[in-house]
């Protein structure tokens, strides 16, 4: 197996610390809301990441943090006139219920950054004593100057770094590029006692105490979106450094970002999206589709088309199971030595760095040869099966029968879209009341449609 390694700038070959078991970290929410679309690929992929090592017999510890103190949650619970408790309790609670919509499993884990403030208060004693770190007026800043390798993980290089942030330099710090380790306390704001006066301990220090205290000094793997590896993940790398000359982990693996409609996601531009909005819309294994269609390492563009090439996959998908009874077969007793190199071929590209593009491929082969009617029963139930244990590798197939029992075949599925089209027209024609009934009758048949600014779409009603 190779896997990127961001510390490097290549695929590595993949050695875990301890043979056969893998301990793997990646950063969680900050709960002030819900999560959005784009916060769904790396929850996501290291979802399927902890999967396929499962599937390949790995002991798998999976630990994602909640940061259930920020700024962020702060600002939230002011608004709304809640604690910062009770704001970090609602929205942690919507994140696992999103989670689990998307058919993704919890983590072995979920440490809360406010169980470990003491540990973290400790961490930054031992920085202190050390010369990593000093206190200025109740605040305690990481020299990254005590750091030789400070930049490594993002490529920066310190003198860029000084530069940029003496933009809005701050006058207690010895170094521009120093980071904050303790936030000194402000009027009105949480607060616990340290031997630098009242506050609370900064983000970067958060992640590094709760993986190192549930999976040691150096794990395998640390994940998390591109957009942590500066200066998040490259902030915790130092103060791992600092505090033994130890790396936090042996392979930093990011995703790539999310567009929509060829845009970055912001609210100026009305595309934010949380991804409990977009499953109001699609179906969740839909959006599970979408993102493991691409690699992980890629930008990915969310947009209706291929959102409708997702849903038509899998819908392909459930045909082949309808078409040869999946739900009454012994599947133990199915013979799928006929795609054996199906198999390995699917092997192969998770193999290349999780290449799940590549691994679906093998997905639409066994899919092919379960329609051909040139096969005997016999080979086109063993590609089913097969079908349905390569796809339950990367999350998908978990409600099989309800969703056999509520999904629609192709032919059906093109009637659907027909009606639409005549509704479409009879609007153009102003013909409502005709629009209005092919609605309406739909929806008596179970099938709801939703106008988007990108067009009609359609789902089975629940």
């Amino acid at each position: 197996m190779r896997v990127y390694n961001t510390m490097t700038r290549k695929k590595d070959e993949f050695v875990p610390v301890n043979a056969g078991k893998i301990n793997m970290y990646a950063c969680g929410p900050t709960v002030y809301n819900y999560f959005h679309i784009g916060n769904a690929r790396p929850f996501l992929f290291f979802d399927v990441v902890r999967r396929y090592f499962t599937y390949l017999g790995y002991d798998v510890t999976y630990v994602q943090n909640i940061t259930d103190i920020d700024d962020k949650i702060i600002e939230q619970a002011n608004q709304e006139g809640s604690s910062f408790e009770d704001i970090a309790k609602r929205y942690t609670q919507a994140f696992f219920d999103d989670l689990k919509l998307l058919n993704i499993n919890p983590a072995d884990y979920n440490p809360k950054a406010t169980e470990y403030i003491q540990q973290m208060i400790e961490l930054i004693d031992i920085l202190v004593k050390k010369g990593n770190a000093y206190e200025a007026n109740g605040d305690v800043y990481f020299a990254v100057e005590s750091i030789p390798t400070y930049g490594k993980l993002s490529g920066k290089n310190l003198e860029d770094l000084q530069a940029g942030a003496r933009v809005e330099a701050n006058t207690q710090k010895k170094n521009p590029a120093d980071f904050t380790l303790w936030k000194k306390a402000k009027e009105g704001e949480p607060k616990w006692d340290s031997p630098w006066g009242e506050g609370r301990p900064g983000w970067h220090t958060e992640c590094v105490v709760m993986s190192r205290k549930m999976l040691g000094q150096t794990f395998d793997i640390h994940g998390g979106g591109v957009d942590l590896v500066f200066p998040h993940h490259e902030n915790e790398l130092a103060q791992a450094y600092a505090l033994d000359g130890r790396p936090l982990a042996n392979y930093w693996m990011h995703n790539g970002f999310l567009n929509i409609d060829g845009n970055k996601m912001s609210k100026s531009l009305n595309n934010f999206f949380t991804t409990r909005d977009i499953m109001k819309k699609y179906d969740p294994e839909v959006i599970r589709f979408f993102f493991l269609s691409k690699h992980y390492r890629s930008p990915i563009d969310f947009n209706e088309d291929i959102i409708i090439e997702s849903k038509k996959a899998l819908a392909n998908f459930y045909s082949v199971f309808k078409e040869v009874d999946i739900l009454n077969l012994e599947l133990d007793s199915i013979d799928k030595s006929a795609f054996i190199s199906t198999v390995e071929a699917f092997k192969e590209a998770m193999d290349d760095d999780f290449n799940t593009a590549k691994a679906l491929a093998s997905l639409f082969d066994l899919a092919k040869e379960a329609k051909a009617k040139k096969n005997s029963i016999e080979v086109r139930q063993a590609a089913a099966v097969t079908l349905l244990e390569l796809g339950k590798v990367l999350g998908f197939f978990s409600n099989l029968e309800k969703t056999l029992e509520t999904s629609v075949d192709q032919h059906a599925e093109k009637l659907i879209e027909l009606l639409i089209s005549y509704r479409l027209d009879a609007k153009k024609e102003k013909n409502y009341a005709l629009s209005d009934k092919i609605r309406k009758d739909l929806l008596e048949l179970g099938i709801e449609l939703q106008d988007t600014p990108q067009g009609t779409i359609w789902k089975i009603k629940d």
